[in-house]
C-alpha cells in the first residue's frame, strides 16, 4: 500500500516528495495515518459517494475518475473503475483541468527574415511549385510536443514533418529534410513560411 510504503520511509524522503512521486494526497495520507487502516469493506454507494466528495474537495477538483480510483484505493477502500466512473457521472463530479501553457512561436527576433514573393497566391498550377510550412502543438501525456509540418499546397500533400518535444530550429530543418528527399523538387520551388525564429534561423 502507498500509505504504508510512505510511513517507513518518512525519515529518508519529505512527505511532500513522497506524496507527489506517488500520486496521493498528503491530507489522505495523514487521515490514514489518524486513522490507522482504513476499513477495506465494501461502502455503500452513499458512503462511497461522500469519500468522493470529499477528496474532490481535498484535490480542489484536480482528480478525475483515475486518480480517483487510485486515491480510494490507496486510502484502503475497495473501489472498481466503473463504479467510481458511474458515481461521478451521476452527481455531476468532474476534474477541473488546468488551463495549459502553451509556447508560441518567437517573430520578435533580430536574425534576417526573407521577402515574400508568394503574395497570398496560394494556387500553384502543379506539384512541387509551392510548399508552405508551420509548426502546431499538440498535448500528450508528458505535455506538449510540436509538429512542423511542410506542406504541398497545389494538392494540400503533407511532405515532410517533424515531431520533437522541443521547438528548436532543427524540427524544421528535419521536416524540410524529408520532404526535400521523399519528392527531389526541382530548381524553382517556392518555399513559404513564417518569420518565427526557427525559419529564420541560420541553420534553416
Amino acid at each position: 500500500m502507498k500509505y504504508a510504503w510512505i510511513a517507513e520511509n518518512d525519515k529518508a524522503f519529505s512527505l511532500i516528495e513522497m506524496c507527489d512521486v506517488l500520486d496521493v494526497s498528503i491530507s489522505g495520507y495523514r487521515t490514514w495515518k489518524r486513522e490507522g487502516k482504513a476499513d477495506r469493506k465494501r461502502l455503500t454507494d452513499s458512503r462511497m459517494l461522500a469519500l468522493i466528495r470529499a477528496i474532490h474537495a481535498e484535490s480542489k477538483g484536480a482528480y478525475g475518475s483515475p486518480r480517483m480510483v487510485r486515491e480510494l484505493r490507496a486510502r484502503g477502500f475497495s473501489a472498481s473503475k466503473a463504479r467510481v466512473e458511474g458515481l461521478m457521472r451521476d452527481n455531476g463530479i468532474n476534474a477541473r483541468h488546468k488551463r495549459r501553457y502553451r509556447v508560441t512561436t518567437d517573430s520578435k527576433h533580430d536574425l534576417p527574415v526573407a521577402e515574400n514573393p508568394l503574395a497570398r497566391n496560394f494556387t500553384p498550377m502543379a506539384p512541387n511549385q509551392v510548399w508552405a510550412s508551420d509548426i502546431t502543438y499538440l498535448w500528450a501525456d508528458e505535455g506538449w510536443l510540436y509538429l512542423a509540418v511542410v506542406l504541398d499546397l497545389f494538392n494540400r500533400e503533407v511532405v515532410g514533418w517533424s515531431l520533437k518535444p522541443h521547438m528548436t530550429a532543427d524540427i524544421v530543418t528535419d521536416a524540410l529534410t524529408m520532404a526535400w528527399f521523399r519528392k527531389r523538387p526541382v530548381a524553382g520551388l517556392m518555399h513559404h513560411f513564417d518569420r518565427g525564429s526557427q525559419y529564420a534561423s541560420h541553420a534553416f
